[in-house]
């Protein structure tokens, strides 16, 4: 029986072989990890499971000028008010519609609910003849009502209008009153506004210019006006303008723009105009100043009677007076017609003690006046001599000549 012959070593593949090179293969690729992971790139995950808030540094106290603009807004935020205007129209069926037009900035002028803003800004919802006019709203810092706005009077020539709200008086706080005449260029300068309706913006910046003019929205100049770089944009206009007492030293009215957006050069409206102005549209709804209800001969017709030696003296010529005005109660007397020419009337030689030389003077002297307060007239005519006391009224009781 043939015997069976042993296996070679070389018939088959030996297990130790085999363990071999998967050992140095697992080492290979561990090498190849471990230069990748040194060498910066192997990838890394993009999380971290005990990720956690970071320590807050500490702020420390803000700086004095940080602390003074803040208190400056916190002090005026609460008088500055939000103004959006819509047109009546109708929709399909004809029912009476609003139709949004545009919004502004204003701002408290005293707790009986009146608010100043800019004439432009209200210009096309105001109420006009033979026309129905739209709606003001005016939304208050102070409160969450919308409330709905009387337009009570307004001036294209200074570009300012005052509205009325009936708000209770706990939610009416007037804005601080400042002057224009003593601002210095270099004068820090803060705006509080809606810019692009962006309610309670607040912006700084400095007076870069004063005694400018611009043209107002009923083509007149405005001389005296402020230029500043606090931003204006779309949507301030009507806001105030506050120096670093938080107090109102003018109204942003315009800006100079290529864009239409901000560019570094703003207006404002000086706060000894708006002064002025803002009480005789409360009063009458006219900016003009009141009047003692004359009309007067022009200071060349005067001159020319004083050299014929029909007048005796300087002074400014009665013409006409109005009827209903407080001329015509304290019984000033006009020029007459009569069958043989004419009888000279009144002759203004003073106002309240000062002498009156030109017809210029008569104005001046009811300037800063109000209605219903009175002035002293001295008058001459025939070498008579009188003093009467005359009432002033507005002059849109003037009648039409």
């Amino acid at each position: 029986m043939a015997s069976e012959r042993p296996r070679s070593a070389s018939n088959g593949p030996s297990s130790g072989g085999t363990v071999n090179g998967w050992l140095v293969a697992i080492l290979l690729i561990a090498f190849v990890a471990l230069y990748l992971k040194l060498s910066g790139y192997w990838p890394h995950s993009l999380y971290d499971s005990t990720a956690g808030p970071r320590e807050i540094t500490p702020r420390g106290d803000l700086a004095e000028d940080e602390k003074s603009t803040i208190a400056i807004f916190k002090a005026d935020n609460a008088s500055v008010v939000h103004i959006t205007t819509s047109a009546l129209g109708e929709d399909f069926r004809m029912n009476p519609v609003e139709i949004a037009q545009g919004s502004g900035s204003g701002f408290v002028w005293d707790n009986r609910g009146y608010l100043v803003t800019n004439y432009h800004v209200i210009r096309d919802a105001r109420p006009r003849r033979g026309s129905r006019g739209g709606v003001i709203h005016v939304a208050l810092p102070t409160s969450a009502t919308s409330y709905s706005a009387d337009f009570v009077g307004g001036s294209s020539s200074t570009d300012l209008a005052v509205l009325k709200i009936n708000a209770p008086p706990g939610e009416l706080k007037p804005i601080p009153l400042g002057k224009s005449d003593d601002l210095q260029i270099g004068q820090k300068v803060f705006a509080i506004g809606s810019p692009f309706s962006l309610n309670q913006s607040f912006s700084t910046g400095i007076i870069s210019g004063l005694g400018r003019e611009i043209q107002s929205e009923g083509g007149q100049t405005i001389k005296d006006v402020i230029q500043v770089s606090a931003a204006i944009n779309p949507g301030n206009s009507g806001g105030p303008l506050l120096d670093s007492a938080g107090r109102l030293i003018g109204v942003t009215t315009a800006i100079v723009s290529p864009t239409g957006a901000f560019a570094g050069i703003g207006f404002a409206i000086p706060v000894d105009m708006v002064n002025a102005v803002v009480p005789r549209l409360i009063q009458s709804g006219s900016e003009e100043p009141p009047s003692i209800g004359v009309s007067l001969f022009s200071d060349d017709l005067t001159n020319r009677l004083r050299q014929n030696g029909e007048i005796k003296q300087p002074g400014a010529l009665v013409a006409n007076v109005w009827p209903g005005g407080g001329a015509q109660a304290a019984n000033v007397v006009p020029t007459r017609r009569t069958a043989d020419g004419y009888e000279l009337g009144d002759l203004i030689v003073a106002i309240d003690g000062k002498p009156v030389t030109a017809v210029k003077e008569v104005a001046d002297a009811v300037s800063h006046k109000k209605s219903g307060e009175t002035v002293e007239l001295s008058l001459a005519r025939g070498g008579q001599s009188r003093k009467v006391t005359v009432t002033l009224h507005p002059r849109s009781a003037a009648p039409d000549e």
